[in-house]
């Protein structure tokens, strides 16, 4: 690798405030905010919105989706139109 091109790896925790959850890892990423770690050190934190503690493939709980909500909207707006039904 040739010097000065690359930015610092250094650790920095990654911080999933929906499942109260962080991790400490080595990257490259940047942050102006920091957290106190458990080891007593202080390292940049990055707060991210998703994580293996709140996605449902990893955690086995499916959000609700309100897809008949979104349906019965669907229906209401198309029939305003006078959409609907078709006469053959």
């Amino acid at each position: 690798m040739k010097p000065g091109i690359h930015p610092e790896y250094r650790p920095v925790v990654y911080r999933d405030r929906a499942a109260d959850f962080a991790f400490l890892t080595r990257s490259t990423a940047t942050s102006n905010q920091t957290v106190e770690w458990t080891d007593g050190n202080t390292y940049p934190v990055i707060d991210v919105q998703i994580s293996s503690a709140s996605h449902p493939f990893w955690t086995g709980r499916q959000r609700l989706v309100d897809t008949e909500g979104r349906v019965e909207k669907f229906r209401a707006k198309y029939a305003r139109h006078g959409g609907g039904k078709k006469s053959g």
